[in-house]
């Protein structure tokens, strides 16, 4: 798993130091209210998304990185690809503990992993499945390129999809 730099973020693979500040903002209702069905994480919860991220990379070849501050090594949150068996194509997606919305932390982290996306793993599309309500996001995948190209539904909750193509950006 390879080792991500941009102006402000390192993003690197999830390891078990990671497990509390990723379990402190799962359990922040309104860093999840978009995210999956929505509900808090326990801290078991928690360490089984961890040993997902880190299995996908295994299984896949491509997976979510942690991403941390550069300057202070503080967790920020996480990025990358989700694609379990099922899903409607291969997602970037992101999240980020609530003191770092605002930023442009999830646009910058989210185009250094389009980037290997398209060029390391020779991706063709990409999509980030989005609730309608969250604009923030939307935001986000627009300043990437993507757009909305679909609806679906996702753990019972209707989602835009926005994509983007490789030979777009």
């Amino acid at each position: 798993m390879p080792t991500i730099e941009t102006e402000r973020l390192v993003l690197r693979a999830f390891t078990q130091a990671d497990l509390e500040p990723y379990f402190d903002m799962c359990s922040d209702p309104e860093v999840v209210k978009y995210l999956g069905d929505g509900t808090t994480l326990s801290r078991t919860d928690a360490w089984r998304h961890l040993a997902i991220f880190l299995g996908t990379w295994q299984l896949r070849g491509y997976g979510m990185w942690a991403a941390e501050e550069k300057t202070t090594g503080r967790f920020v949150g996480r990025v990358g690809y989700l694609h379990p068996a099922g899903w409607p194509g291969i997602e970037l997606a992101w999240a980020l503990a609530r003191q770092f919305w605002g930023l442009g932390l999830a646009s910058e982290a989210s185009r250094a992993c389009l980037n290997y996306g398209f060029t390391a793993c020779k991706f063709d599309h990409v999509i980030s499945l989005i609730q309608p309500q969250n604009s923030r996001s939307i935001a986000v995948a627009e300043r990437l390129g993507a757009r909305h190209e679909s609806s679906t539904e996702v753990f019972g909750k209707a989602h835009l999809t926005y994509g983007i193509r490789r030979n777009a950006e």
